[in-house]
């Protein structure tokens, strides 16, 4: 296939909405994104991030080196935290807008992107807050310009429509798709992710494998989805040992890189349904969970439940993980277990109990899925109904490793 064939360090440019340099080097692209930025009349920029990849990995040094060299201003927010909060968004939105920046710059991996993509839209409509973006009371059709270095391999969010936030006094974790949270430029750099943990290193890779899994089986699914599906859960499933092999494997961290990305153009096609619908209120509760491990925990349970509707489609894109699948509706507990299975062998054995919840908390969680704002949607495009008796049955399964 053609992961044999291209060289990782050969920078592609991939474009479907956004415009994505990816391979490793990719990062240099950022004078040439500055370059355009400027030429549009962007003298001011918002750069939203956490943490201190954005400094660790190096990307800091060629975004201030690029908007320099352009006559680019930057005011920096760095105070994105994992599960990132509409009280955070507004605050980067108030630091742009204080600087006059008319583009937003996300540096880092799923959190810092959503924020940031969230933060242009508020800049751009003056008089709304994020928690009025996040409760549908208002609905954008205009943000600043985004652009986007991605620091891990699993959000997909670099290439699509899509951004989630916490609206902490409720517990609630909404998500939002507009056409304006399309980023106009994004950079998928591997070498700016070696330094990925073990544990970011699964996580994120499990995270592509859900968003496919999901897009695959909604109502909503397109023949597009379908086909990214499997070839994402193929990457996935040759290269994540890989790389946890060796966290330095520049081939095994680009392979990684585009399955997270045409996982993004799958679920922006065939958009999501159960798994991230119930694992919202999971880090709504507690938002120091590992997104990528609240998704693990509960896969299992809704691919059994799903699996006699779909069964010719998850048979075929789940071979990879579970290979002796033959499709067809009887063997939906064989296809969770060998799903689970492959969890604990990457490493994420984990289930609900685990992570300290209990049965006590699941009235708390199914309510969460009826009173979150977007959650309707998403459950309303999965492949079997999501009544209120399937999504606590789902919690419970979840909670320990499956039976044999």
């Amino acid at each position: 296939m053609w992961d044999t064939r291209f060289d990782e360090r050969d920078v592609k440019e991939i474009r479907t909405k956004t415009t994505t340099y990816l391979g490793v080097g990719a990062i240099a692209k950022i004078d040439d994104i500055a370059a355009d930025l400027k030429a549009r009349g962007i003298d001011s920029i918002l750069c939203v991030t956490g943490g201190h990849s954005y400094k660790l990995t190096g990307a800091w040094d060629y975004v201030t080196a690029a908007c320099a060299k352009h006559g680019i201003r930057i005011s920096l927010y760095d105070k994105v935290t994992p599960n990132p909060t509409t009280g955070s968004i507004d605050e980067a939105a108030a630091l742009g807008r204080s600087a006059d920046a008319k583009a937003v710059l996300c540096i880092g991996g799923g959190s810092p992107i959503d924020a940031g993509k969230s933060a242009a839209i508020i800049l751009a409509n003056t008089g709304k807050t994020s928690e009025e973006l996040y409760t549908f009371a208002f609905t954008p059709t205009k943000a600043v310009p985004i652009v986007v270095v991605n620091l891990t391999h699993g959000t997909g969010s670099e290439v699509n429509r899509f951004a989630v936030a916490s609206i902490t006094k409720h517990n609630h974790k909404p998500a939002i798709a507009y056409d304006c949270l399309y980023p106009l430029f994004s950079i998928d750099d591997p070498g700016l992710m070696i330094k990925l943990s073990p544990k970011q290193t699964r996580y994120v890779s499990i995270d592509s494998v859900n968003h496919v899994i999901e897009a695959a089986t909604a109502v909503t699914a397109n023949p597009l989805s379908i086909l990214l599906a499997g070839e994402t859960i193929r990457l996935v499933a040759e290269y994540l040992p890989k790389a946890l092999a060796n966290p330095e494997d520049l081939k095994a961290r680009y392979c990684l890189s585009y399955a997270s990305m045409i996982a993004g153009t799958a679920f922006d096609n065939g958009l999501l349904h159960f798994t991230h619908a119930l694992e919202h209120p999971l880090s709504g509760i507690k938002p120091e969970l590992a997104h990528g491990l609240g998704l693990s925990m509960i896969l299992p349970a809704i691919i059994e439940e799903c699996y006699p509707a779909c069964s010719a489609t998850l048979g075929t894109i789940l071979r990879p993980l579970t290979p002796d699948l033959k499709g067809t509706p009887d063997e939906a507990h064989k296809a969770a277990r060998g799903v689970e299975t492959w969890l604990a062998d990457m490493g994420v054995p984990q289930k609900l109990e685990d992570e300290g919840f209990t049965e006590n908390d699941i009235p708390r969680l199914c309510e969460l899925t009826r009173t979150t704002p977007s959650l309707g949607l998403l459950l309303s495009v999965a492949p079997v109904p999501a009544t209120p008796e399937r999504i606590e049955k789902i919690y419970r399964r979840s909670l320990k490793k499956m039976d044999a």
